[in-house]
């Protein structure tokens, strides 16, 4: 699971998640992409699962690049605990995705595999997903 190695500050405020991705919202690497719709927090936990989901359906056949990854702790008091007494510990890290912003790339395999690949990856995330390629400019719904 995706997790920082060291980290400058155990519990972090939640912040805003407003706007549009201004960086990471061109496909780079590969040749496809698979594009946020929605902001929110995409956990270490989905980011696998999605990835596992696209790397099944290629078998090896292509090359896959995770373009997000998660430096946000993520803290929860524990159950039954009466309110007060400080934050809560870090339980697992997340990734703030904005709208635009490309999360996963592919590369090496045909069009029609990708966009299965990537079908089944944004079936792992909690938003709404778009395929796009790298030739055009993220308009492809899928």
């Amino acid at each position: 699971m995706l997790m920082p190695k060291r980290e400058k500050r155990r519990k972090v405020q939640r912040g805003r998640m407003k706007g549009i991705s201004n960086r990471g919202n061109e496909v780079t690497y590969g040749q496809y992409g698979l594009v946020a719709m929605e902001p929110a927090w995409i956990t270490a936990n989905q980011i696998e699962a999605a990835r596992i989901a696209i790397n099944r359906k290629i078998r090896r056949g292509g090359k896959v690049w995770i373009k997000i990854f998660p430096h946000k702790p993520i803290t929860q008091k524990p159950a039954e605990t009466r309110m007060g007494a400080g934050k809560g510990a870090p339980e697992y890290h997340a990734a703030v995705v904005r709208p635009g912003r490309v999360m996963f790339e592919l590369s090496a395999v045909d069009e029609d595999l990708a966009r299965e690949a990537m079908r089944l990856a944004a079936n792992k995330l909690p938003i709404k997903c778009k395929f796009v390629k790298k030739d055009e400019g993220g308009s492809d719904e899928g």
